[in-house]
C-alpha cells in the first residue's frame, strides 16, 4: 500500500506539471492535491486502481447475482459521497473495515466515474446574466438568526388569496443523487443549491438555467449560509459530508477557504452553520450512532460539540465538547471493551442571541454509559469563549445507539429511546414583552424555556406534548424517527410544530402525524391538522425501524414504495408567513395550511416521475430535512430522501403563483 500511495503522489505531481496552471497551490497543497485528484480522476489512473481494488475485495458479491447485492453497474449510479459513506459508516462498513481510507476512496472514485453525470450542465447554461437585484430572500437555515423560519408575505409573495394558484414552473433532476437535503440560499434572481455529489450550483430561480457551478470533495450536506462580513464582503458557507467547511465567493464560485471541523473520524455536520459578527458556529454530530450497530465496532468514543471559526479565514476560535473524553467503562454483551461517556451530538443549527452574547442549541442522546447531564438538553454558551452559561436537560439517562434496533452487542443496558433535539431552538418575543426559547424533541414534547433562568439547570415556562412517541415500553427498539424532527416555525403568537410519528406496533403508542399550532405564551393547542397515508400498505411491505432498515438491507421494490409510502408524517422543516404554513411530508406531499384554522389550502404531489427541464431522468420522493423555501411568489421544493428507508428522489421543483393571480 505504501508503494501505491507513493505512486499516486508522483502521478499527482506529474499531472500538475503537465496540466500546469489548472490548480493553485497555496496554503494547503495536500488538500489541493486531493481536490485535484477527485476532480480529474479521468485524467489519472485512479479509476483503474479503484477497479482493481473492487475486483479483489468486492466483485465476489457484487458481480454474483446469487448474492443479491447491487451490481457494479447499479452502484455506478451513485455519487462518490454515497459510496464513501456506505463504506465508512453505513451498511458496507463491516465488509470494508480491512481497507484503508485511501483504498475506500479509490473504490468510490471508480464506481462514481463509470457513468457520466455532468453533460447536462453546459447544455442547460443561462444565456443572460443575473440581474442587479440583490434582495436577500433566504440566507440561512432559520431564515434569520433566531431560527424562526418565518418569512414575511411581502418577501414570500404568497398569501391566502393566491396560494391555490401555485403551479409547477420548472424542475431540475440531479444525476447520482438519491437525497435532497441542502437548503438553498436565494439572493436576487439566483438560487444557490448544493447536492450530494459535492456540486454547488448557481441557478436562475425564474428559469432553472445554470449560471455557474463548482465542486467540493464530498456531498454538500448543510444549508447554504450567506455570511456578510463586517467589511461588506459576502461568502457562501456550507459543510460537506466529511465535515469540511467551505467559504465560496457567490459571484465567481471560487473557494476562499476550506477548513476541517472534525472532532473524531466519525464527526459529521448534520445541522447547518450559523453566522454572526465575522464568526461561524458549527454544530458537530457523529456517524458513530449508526456505526455502533456493527458488532465489530468498538463503542463508543465520539461526542458532539460546537466549533467557532473566524469567517474571514476559517481559523478556529474555540471548541465546546458535549462530554469528557471516553475511557473504558466495562464490556458489552459480547465481551468487548465498552467506552464512555459518548454521544451528545449537536444535530441542529445554533441560535444567535446577540443581546446576551449567547448561542443556543439542542443535543442528542448518549451513545454509551455513563449518561451525562448534557444529553437530550438545551445548551446556552457564551459566544465569545464557548463557556457553558446554563443547560436544561429534558430527559436524563437516554443512552441509545443503532445496536438497540436489533439487540446488538453495543446496545447499552437499560437503553433509552433516542429522544434527541433535532429541531433548532427558536428565540421568540412575547407580545407583552419578554422572550422565550422554544425547543421540540423526538419524544413529542415541546418546551418553552427562560433565556435567563434562575438556575444553571434551566427554567421551564411551559411544556406541551404533541406526540406520545416517548410513552410506553420497548422504547429502545420502536421509537426512532417519531415526534418532532426538523419541523418548527414561529409566526406572531403561534408556534407551528410538525410531527413525524411513523406507525409502530407498540402498547400505548398512538401515532399523531400532522401539524400543530400552539399558543406562544401558554403552549395551549390552538388546532391540530392530521395527515393520513391515504392508501393501504401490506404488512410485509412495512420497513424495519429506522437505521435497522438500512443495516438489514430489507428491500421493497421502488414501484411498490412509491405506490404507497410507509412513511407519511411531517418531518421536514416548516416555513411560516403571516397567513400560511408550508409543511412537507415523507410521502412527498407538499401542503400549504391556513395559519388561523389549519385548513389545507393547497397541495402538490412530488413523489412521482418528472419531465425535467434539464433532461436528466427525475423522480421525486420523501421530503425531509430542508423542506421548502419561498421568494417573491415562488416556492422551491426539494424532493427525495432515503436515509431511513424513505422514498429516494433527485428533484428540485419550482412552483409559481399563476400570473393572473398576482
Amino acid at each position: 500500500m505504501k508503494k501505491l500511495l507513493a505512486l499516486l503522489g508522483m502521478l499527482f505531481l506529474a499531472a500538475l506539471l503537465v496540466i500546469g496552471g489548472g490548480l493553485l497551490l497555496s496554503d494547503s497543497p495536500a488538500k489541493d492535491l486531493e481536490s485535484f485528484a477527485m476532480r480529474h480522476a479521468d485524467k489519472l489512473p485512479l479509476a483503474y486502481l479503484g477497479e482493481k481494488l473492487f475486483d479483489k475485495h468486492c466483485a465476489s458479491c457484487h458481480d454474483n447475482p446469487a448474492m443479491h447485492a447491487p451490481s457494479r453497474e447499479a452502484l455506478s449510479g451513485f455519487s462518490k459521497e454515497t459510496v464513501m459513506v456506505a463504506l465508512e459508516f453505513g451498511k458496507m462498513q463491516p465488509m470494508a473495515a480491512h481497507l484503508s481510507k485511501q483504498e475506500r476512496g479509490l473504490i468510490a472514485i471508480y464506481l462514481a466515474g463509470t457513468a457520466p453525470a455532468d453533460e447536462w450542465i453546459a447544455e442547460h447554461g443561462c444565456k443572460t446574466p443575473a440581474s442587479e437585484n440583490h434582495t436577500e430572500y433566504v440566507t440561512n437555515w432559520g431564515l434569520g438568526s433566531h431560527n424562526r423560519r418565518f418569512m414575511s408575505q411581502e418577501k414570500a409573495g404568497i398569501d391566502r388569496s393566491n396560494v391555490a394558484s401555485l403551479e409547477p414552473a420548472w424542475s431540475l433532476a440531479f444525476p447520482k443523487v438519491t437525497d435532497m437535503r441542502s437548503q438553498p440560499a436565494i439572493i436576487g434572481d439566483t438560487l444557490y443549491l448544493g447536492d450530494k455529489t459535492g456540486k454547488l450550483y448557481a441557478i436562475d430561480r425564474h428559469t432553472g438555467c445554470i449560471r455557474g457551478h463548482t465542486e467540493v470533495l464530498s456531498g454538500i450536506r448543510s444549508a447554504i449560509t450567506v455570511a456578510t462580513l463586517n467589511n461588506g464582503k459576502k461568502l457562501l458557507v456550507f459543510a460537506d459530508s466529511m465535515a469540511s467547511i467551505y467559504a465560496v465567493d457567490p459571484v465567481s464560485l471560487k473557494k476562499v477557504w476550506q477548513e476541517a471541523a472534525r472532532i473524531y473520524e466519525t464527526s459529521v455536520i448534520t445541522g447547518s452553520i450559523s453566522y454572526h459578527d465575522n464568526r461561524l458556529f458549527i454544530p458537530i454530530s457523529s456517524y458513530e450512532v449508526a456505526v455502533s450497530g456493527s458488532p465489530s465496532h468498538v463503542c463508543c468514543k465520539s461526542h458532539g460539540g460546537v466549533i467557532a471559526l473566524d469567517a474571514t479565514d476559517g481559523s478556529k476560535l474555540w471548541e465546546w465538547h458535549g462530554t469528557e473524553d471516553a475511557t473504558v467503562q466495562g464490556q458489552n454483551s459480547a465481551g468487548a471493551d465498552m467506552y464512555g461517556p459518548s454521544g451528545v451530538s449537536v444535530w441542529s443549527t445554533p441560535t444567535i442571541d446577540a443581546k446576551r452574547n449567547r448561542i443556543y442549541f439542542g443535543t442528542g442522546e448518549n451513545l454509551s454509559l455513563p449518561a451525562t447531564d448534557t444529553s437530550d438538553a438545551i445548551v446556552a454558551l457564551d459566544m465569545d469563549s464557548g463557556e457553558l452559561v446554563w443547560r436544561f436537560q429534558a430527559l436524563a439517562n437516554d443512552v441509545w445507539n443503532a445496536a438497540c434496533l436489533n439487540g446488538g452487542a453495543n446496545c447499552p443496558e437499560n437503553a433509552g429511546g433516542d429522544f434527541d433535539f433535532g429541531a433548532s431552538v427558536i428565540m421568540a418575543d412575547l407580545p407583552g414583552g419578554g422572550e422565550l426559547l422554544l425547543a421540540g424533541q423526538k419524544s413529542g414534547d415541546v418546551f418553552a424555556l427562560a433565556p435567563d433562568p434562575d438556575s444553571p439547570d434551566g427554567e421551564v415556562i411551559w411544556q406541551q406534548q404533541v406526540s406520545n412517541a416517548g410513552i410506553g415500553p420497548n422504547l429502545a427498539q420502536s421509537t426512532t424517527n417519531g415526534g418532532v424532527h426538523w419541523g418548527m416555525a414561529l409566526s406572531g403568537d403561534r408556534l407551528l410544530v410538525a410531527a413525524a410519528d411513523p406507525e409502530r406496533v407498540r402498547p400505548e403508542y398512538i401515532p399523531k402525524p400532522g401539524l400543530h399550532a400552539l399558543d406562544l405564551a401558554s403552549g395551549r393547542v390552538l388546532w391540530f391538522s392530521p395527515v393520513t397515508r391515504g392508501c393501504e400498505i401490506a404488512e410485509e411491505d412495512k420497513p424495519l425501524i429506522g437505521l435497522q432498515n438500512m443495516r438489514a438491507g430489507k428491500k421493497v421494490e421502488l414501484a411498490d414504495q412509491y405506490r404507497c409510502s410507509f412513511y407519511y408524517g411531517l418531518s421536514a422543516a416548516v416555513l411560516a408567513t403571516e397567513e400560511l404554513v408550508f409543511s412537507a411530508g415523507l410521502d412527498g406531499k407538499i401542503r400549504a395550511f391556513d395559519i388561523a384554522s389549519g385548513d389545507v389550502l393547497w397541495q402538490a404531489e412530488t413523489a412521482r416521475p418528472f419531465d425535467t427541464d434539464n433532461g436528466v431522468t427525475g423522480h421525486g420522493g420523501a421530503i425531509d430535512v430542508s423542506g421548502q423555501v419561498a421568494a417573491d411568489g415562488w416556492l422551491y421544493v426539494q424532493s427525495g430522501y432515503s436515509m431511513f428507508g424513505q422514498l429516494p428522489g433527485n428533484m428540485l421543483v419550482a412552483y409559481r403563483v399563476a400570473q393572473d393571480a398576482q
